[in-house]
């Protein structure tokens, strides 16, 4: 008999015990952002639905829009052949799912041998973060 938890034990963690997880808005199929999970952090998310990461920087679980209010409702979690990458489905509340204000954390974009914005600003950070 497989535990309640079996399916974590099938993840190729990585030498830290964390995984790639990448948040994709499941109506667009838009990529919005990449972050680290841990086993508590996956645990979590699929345990609650909303989107719980790893904050290397700051080495403490970190529940997505914790700060901002922009949380991510998890629709389908999902793992890649090798089960060594995590993606998630999601729903952007608030419509913003980067730091810098934007939609999404993919907002450079290479252009003739440089980096530019592609994507507006849609709330100026220090309005977010207080």
């Amino acid at each position: 008999m497989t535990s309640a938890t079996g399916w974590l034990d099938e993840i190729l963690w990585d030498e830290h015990g964390l995984v790639p997880a990448i948040a994709q808005d499941a109506v667009t199929g838009e990529v919005l952002m990449f972050a680290w999970m841990n086993r508590e952090s996956l645990a979590l998310t699929a345990e609650t639905g909303s989107a719980t990461y790893w904050s290397r920087s700051r080495a403490r679980l970190w529940r997505k829009g914790e700060e901002s209010g922009h949380t991510q409702k998890v629709l389908e979690l999902r793992v890649d052949c090798d089960k060594d990458v995590v993606l998630m489905k999601i729903e952007q509340v608030g419509g913003i799912a980067c730091h810098t204000g934007r939609r999404s954390c993919f907002f450079n974009r290479l252009d003739d041998a440089q980096w530019r914005d592609v994507e507006p600003v849609l709330k100026n950070p220090k309005e977010i973060y207080k």
